[in-house]
């Protein structure tokens, strides 16, 4: 037997709640971990990014030797980011790349940005 279901405007918002609460948890996990969350810092900054004042979020700037390969290293860094449903904040001119990340959802670095940063480092290594 097919259940249809009915469009109840009393519930659906309980239902974008919930959904909004599980979203913001499971991303926000960075959050609530502070040691963990500076683990990950502290690699990061390792490889050059750091942390923006008065944002939660990651800064990195990098530079290639010409237009092409900066743009070859964005056309990269897009599908990824497009694949993981996950898009950086970005500016380019010429062979420089300023890329920031932060998740919005959580008003804040979430385990997204730290796999997307990753991914930026080994794809600006591989060039």
């Amino acid at each position: 037997m097919l259940r249809t279901l009915v469009y109840n405007p009393e519930k659906s918002w309980i239902i974008r709640a919930l959904t909004r609460v599980h979203t913001v948890f499971a991303n926000a996990f960075i959050r609530s971990c502070r040691r963990q969350r500076e683990q990950f810092l502290l690699e990061l900054r390792a490889t050059g990014w750091m942390e923006v004042e008065d944002r939660d979020t990651l800064y990195k700037e990098l530079h290639f030797k010409t237009f092409n390969q900066a743009f070859g290293f964005m056309c990269r860094v897009a599908l990824q980011a497009q694949k993981m449903n996950h898009h950086p904040e970005w500016f380019n001119v010429y062979n420089k790349v300023q890329i920031t990340l932060s998740t919005h959802d959580c008003g804040g670095l979430s385990k997204k940005d730290i796999r997307l940063a990753k991914f930026i480092d080994k794809v600006a290594l591989s060039l």
